[in-house]
């Protein structure tokens, strides 16, 4: 049986994207995530939120693009797989670690205006989800005309 390493994420940026390129001239992008958790405190009977921090690494022109049009605050949909790496600290304080995420797509959600400090989209009420693709509305055009003799509303077996 095959090893699955994959992680999906939604959560907002944590700080501006960190733009950087590799000896080979590839580019490197490094990204902030807080996802946040509810959970029911039993004492007090109320929902918290707590959040969770990730590192996002996002390489070449996905990495570009994300430096480019993202910034602080905006919501993103992070898929990619976790990466655990290890060193010796350069100061002696022993093994050193940590796990990220490698992004193999970055979806950008929301637009520019939801990051705070931008002016609120959808009158103040936080994210709005918003599509570009035209709806396919094919299921409501109205049926072709039945050619004379071809049938009546009868034949329909349903």
């Amino acid at each position: 049986m095959a090893n699955i390493n994959r992680v999906t994420i939604t959560g907002n940026l944590t700080r501006d994207p960190e733009l950087r390129s590799l000896p080979s001239g590839m580019s490197v992008c490094e990204l902030g995530v807080a996802v946040n958790h509810r959970r029911k405190d039993n004492a007090t009977d109320q929902w918290i939120e707590e959040p969770n921090y990730f590192n996002v690494v996002v390489f070449g022109s996905q990495g570009d693009n994300c430096a480019q049009y993202l910034s602080k605050g905006r919501p993103v949909a992070i898929d990619g797989r976790l990466r655990w790496s290890s060193w010796e600290d350069k100061n002696g304080g022993g093994k050193r670690s940590k796990v990220e995420i490698v992004a193999q797509t970055v979806q950008f959600l929301g637009s520019r205006g939801d990051a705070p400090g931008g002016p609120p989209q959808g009158g103040g009420q936080g994210y709005v989800p918003q599509n570009d693709a035209p709806a396919d509305t094919s299921d409501f055009s109205n049926p072709a005309p039945v050619a004379a003799g071809g049938g009546s509303e009868d034949d329909i077996p349903f």
